[in-house]
């Protein structure tokens, strides 16, 4: 006998309030594997840490899975509402608020507080949380497991059974499949594995590789300057010159390619990690994102001035640790200042020369940047030393930067805050990377959002949906191409369209951005205009 089909579209289905039998199975395996790490984290001594391992990652797993084919598989393809805002967890509810302090709780325990996790200390071996990890790390670097490994396994683990789940929620969408297939991917891979084996490579005295995420890229990886770095990478022969010269090309060749074809979308959401778990993970929380316009202000000035304090770092990391001596040094300090200076100059003439434009009431943030960033370069000239930096310990700087952008903005708030904010807050009001991204494809990309504005109807589900805070709906009833720096190109907004008003294009540079909002019918240049879009 085939299974029974909801057919129900209602938004307000009384349905949405009960969970069915299959669901709660799914639940209560998914709290059993939860429980084992709790009780790890009390130190609760496992007398066979790979079972118990095995066994909490498995049902966690295995309950997700029981969960999201009794939530979706028995269901019509297409666009699920379900009652999305009567869902405490899912509408900054009871539920939400408590999964965010919990989430956040996590994040502050991890980041200062590895010890309470079970984090070994002075060469003693690890102990709770951490400890019930060891297996795992040994067999895929050698190594007893740390805070990290045991992060890192957590948020791989996470992003492939919620992957699996926001698969068949979106079943109807092959460009959702392809693209969460795809960070699924990276993620295991080259976030997860492959740093892990590198790892297991540093056994041999011919490698000091410093494994990392391979697939992030400045200034994201903000660390591929260290000194430390850089000298591991030097020191480990052709696959640690490979490693630098490929970190150094991703910045200044692959990446702007790639954004001139597609758009930022090929980082954002279907390569990087923290899209990656917004996407998969943070799905039931991407209605919460704030669509004011307060919102969009503060996010324009707050990931630019991350991305103005991250060239300011970078260049002062890397200043820190070259000589003075020409005769020593084939870089010296000061050809780097100016290398860097002149670089960022071209990069500002050459915008205002061509891109004004499209740049519009935001060249004025541009020069404020600028001027910043230079203006710190000049200070740094005068008043840095190999210690200091603008008369402050480079290392006190280097562990500011680490702290406050690195841990308590894209970890603590960023994912702690996803049942209260959405899940892109990093991405949206922090990541310098998107900021990067995000300038290149508002500039000089094909990529854009294209509406069919006689078709729409006004329902409001691209906006709703819309993690980047965007109002979609307001450019599709105008059928105005949306080109937005902010936009990831999920997708979804076209995913839940009833009409097919939305469409993802890469398409050539001319008539891409056109901000007429109403195309009149005694408009002499009318059928230009629309043979342009």
């Amino acid at each position: 006998m085939s299974a029974q089909i909801n057919k129900s579209m209602s938004i307000t289905n009384a349905e949405a309030q009960n969970i069915p039998t299959k669901q709660k199975i799914g639940l209560a395996l998914g709290i059993i594997g939860l429980l084992i790490l709790v009780l790890a984290v009390f130190n609760v001594n496992f007398p066979n840490k790979p079972v118990f391992l095995s066994l909490s990652l498995g049902l966690i797993s295995l309950g997700t899975i029981l969960f999201s084919n009794a939530m979706y598989l028995q269901k019509m393809e297409g666009i699920k509402n379900d009652g999305v805002w009567f869902k405490s967890i899912a509408s900054r509810g009871v539920l939400g608020w408590i999964t965010g302090v919990l989430l956040t709780a996590f994040y502050i325990i991890l980041y200062f507080f590895p010890q309470y996790l079970g984090q070994s200390s002075n060469g003693n071996p690890n102990t709770g949380l951490i400890a019930l990890f060891d297996p795992l790390s040994k067999i895929l670097s050698g190594n007893p497991a740390s805070q990290w490994f045991v992060y890192g396994a957590l948020y791989t683990v996470s992003i492939l059974v919620f992957g699996f789940k926001f698969m068949l929620k979106y079943k109807h969408n092959r460009y959702e499949q392809l693209r969460t297939v795809s960070v699924m991917f990276f993620q295991l891979g080259f976030a997860f594995l492959i740093p892990e084996f590198m790892s297991r490579l540093n056994a041999s005295p011919d490698y000091n590789l410093p494994y990392y995420d391979l697939k992030s890229m400045w200034p994201l990886n903000y660390y591929l300057f260290d000194s430390w770095s850089i000298n591991g990478l030097l020191s480990s022969g052709n696959l640690g010159l490979l490693m630098l010269l490929f970190g150094v090309i991703s910045i200044f060749v692959i990446s702007p390619f790639l954004t001139y074809k597609y758009g930022k979308r090929w980082y954002c959401s279907w390569v990087c990690g923290c899209g990656a778990l917004a996407e998969t993970t943070g799905d039931a929380f991407r209605q919460l994102s704030s669509k004011k316009l307060s919102a969009w202000k503060l996010e324009r000035w707050l990931i630019h001035t991350v991305l103005v304090f991250s060239v300011v770092m970078t260049t002062a990391l890397i200043y820190s640790y070259l000589g003075k001596d020409s005769g020593k040094f084939w870089l010296t300090r000061n050809t780097f200042l100016i290398s860097v200076g002149l670089l960022l100059t071209a990069v500002f003439t050459l915008t205002m020369l061509f891109k004004r434009n499209e740049l519009g009431k935001d060249t004025r943030y541009g020069a404020i940047g600028y001027f910043v960033v230079i203006t710190s370069l000049f200070i740094m000239h005068y008043t840095g030393t190999t210690d200091e930096i603008f008369l402050i310990k480079s290392s006190t700087l280097r562990s500011a930067y680490g702290l406050y952008i690195g841990s308590i903005f894209s970890g603590v708030i960023g994912t702690g805050f996803y049942p209260i904010l959405g899940n892109r807050v990093w991405c949206r009001f922090g990541c310098p990377m998107a900021a990067v991204l995000g300038f290149q494809q508002r500039l000089f990309s094909k990529f854009r959002i294209t509406t069919n504005g006689g078709q729409c109807i006004s329902c409001g589900n691209c906006s709703t949906y819309c993690e980047m805070g965007i109002d979609v709906r307001a450019y599709a009833q105008k059928g105005e191409n949306i080109v937005r720096s902010s936009c990831v190109g999920c997708g979804i907004c076209s995913a839940v369209c009833p009409r097919g008003v939305l469409k993802l294009e890469n398409d050539t540079m001319e008539g891409r951005i056109n901000p007429k909002e109403i195309l009149l019918g005694n408009d002499v240049d009318l059928m230009k205009l629309l043979n342009n879009k």
